[in-house]
């Protein structure tokens, strides 16, 4: 599958197939997964290793908080090179492994992902079972009828040929039975004999043999299976009551900003937390097991203590990840010696967002405090990470149609809330500025745009939001 094409360079070098390089990768890396080469002239994220999977900490940063969560502040930020959409989403979900296996009775097994391959404890029919309510036959008929068979029962007496007997759905088919005749399909006349009515059965017709659907042993799903309703049904129906699974990370939120309401209409210089209320179930949906979330002031003592305090496996925060006078974001990592793996990403909206590996070993996503560009910087870099440390495979990437023109930025991916039509083309929805959740409210998924937009027509992928999970 391939992306629209489009003309803008590379944001930090200019190489000339930098762009190109982004196009051919944003569709598998937009995932999670890593594509056959990066561009050797792009740097890392400000002085990274050779990798360019981390940068050392401070520099000027500037940019706005702003929008519905938070007030502009500061001027645009210089002195950093964005990295390229794609290749932030791969370090993402390169940036941790799987949680430890947990062993979860079933009830409580919904939601994780498989630690381990399920196999199969025995064959699946274990024994020869009768697909239809009708009558075991043996041999040919007319046939002389005796007894009933039902399901959860098993006759241990082997049917003579030319003999009968009543037997249900999912019953264990009695020695000597040959096939099932169906209710339907017999008459049982007044000498007591029964007649098939359509010609009689073939050998095995509607039974469902010892092993139909797998044999002893067989890998009936592989390790990284979301558990889901039909998964405990397999593993129930194969003998399991409990399964190996990987633990969902603990997520803490942590909601920064002075000017932020928590109830009320806004104004006076005030808006609504819109990201709190947003945040906590959906990250529940992508894989977090926990999450807590609880709102800041403006202070970096405060920040300070929190992140250094946190046992979550990841923490988020919403806001201050650019370089106004309260965003603090970057100098407490900086106090506490965490180490940088992205500092800002080519994508619009939302790239003063921010990846972080803190001193503990848990990981920190920094969210921009506008609404739209915070859910950006969750499908950019939170979506993939939760799924390395909840041990979820990428899910199989898809793309449509456009129904219309998408503007792009020169240099940077856009994501355009999207909502698909009958015929899974993608039209682009209004309402799609930073401090905007209109548009995505009634979306679907967010179409990846690339640099220098995209006309109708075009293909191009879309991620899914994950919120019909909830």
């Amino acid at each position: 599958m391939n992306l629209p094409g489009a003309a803008g360079g590379a944001r930090d070098t200019g190489a000339g197939d930098a762009a190109d390089d982004e196009l051919d990768a944003a569709l598998a890396l937009a995932n999670g997964r890593s594509v056959g080469r990066h561009d050797p002239a792009q740097p890392p994220c400000d002085g990274g290793g050779p990798d360019g999977a981390a940068s050392s900490l401070p520099r000027p940063h500037g940019g706005a908080r702003g929008g519905i969560h938070g007030a502009s502040h500061g001027s645009p930020h210089s002195g950093r090179h964005d990295l390229p959409w794609p290749r932030a989403r791969h370090i993402a979900g390169s940036a941790a492994g799987p949680l430890g296996r947990l062993a979860l009775p079933l009830d409580a097994a919904l939601g994780h992902a498989l630690a381990e391959p399920l196999a199969a404890l025995t064959d699946l029919p274990s024994f020869d079972t009768s697909a239809m309510d009708g009558w075991a036959v043996a041999g040919p008929g007319p046939w002389r009828t005796e007894g009933s068979v039902l399901a959860g029962q098993r006759s241990t007496t082997a049917l003579l040929d030319g003999h009968a007997t009543v037997i249900a759905t999912g019953a264990a088919l009695p020695p000597g039975a040959t096939a099932v005749l169906r209710r339907e399909h017999g008459r049982i006349t007044a000498d007591g004999l029964l007649h098939a009515t359509r010609g009689g059965p073939g050998p095995g017709q509607d039974v469902r043999p010892r092993g139909q659907e797998c044999r002893g042993g067989d890998e009936l799903l592989a390790a990284g299976v979301l558990v889901t309703p039909a998964v405990l049904g397999l593993a129930a129906a194969a003998g399991y009551d409990e399964l190996a699974v990987t633990a969902r990370p603990s997520v803490e939120i942590l909601v920064l900003g002075d000017e932020l309401l928590d109830a009320g209409a806004p104004g006076a210089g005030r808006v609504r937390d819109a990201l709190g209320p947003l945040l906590p179930g959906w990250l529940t949906a992508l894989g977090a097991g926990t999450v807590s979330a609880r709102r800041l002031k403006d202070d970096a003592g405060l920040l300070q203590d929190a992140v250094t305090a946190s046992t979550a496996d990841l923490v988020v925060t919403t806001g201050g990840t650019a370089g106004g006078p309260v965003d603090f974001v970057h100098p407490v990592l900086e106090r506490i010696g965490a180490r940088l793996l992205v500092d800002g990403v080519a994508v619009r909206p939302g790239h003063p967002m921010l990846l972080a590996e803190l001193p503990g070993g848990g990981r920190l996503v920094g969210l921009p405090g506008n609404p739209l560009a915070a859910v950006s910087g969750v499908l950019t870099l939170a979506v993939p990470l939760l799924r390395a440390l909840a041990g979820r495979p990428a899910p199989v990437a898809y793309e449509a149609r456009l129904t219309g023109d998408v503007h792009g930025h020169p240099t940077d991916t856009r994501l355009v809330p999207v909502v698909l039509d009958e015929e899974s083309q993608a039209a682009p929805l209004h309402f799609s500025g930073p401090a905007m959740l209109r548009g995505i409210a009634a979306a679907d998924g967010m179409a990846v745009v690339p640099p220098g937009g995209a006309v109708k027509g075009d293909r191009t992928a879309v991620l899914e939001t994950g919120w019909g999970r909830l």
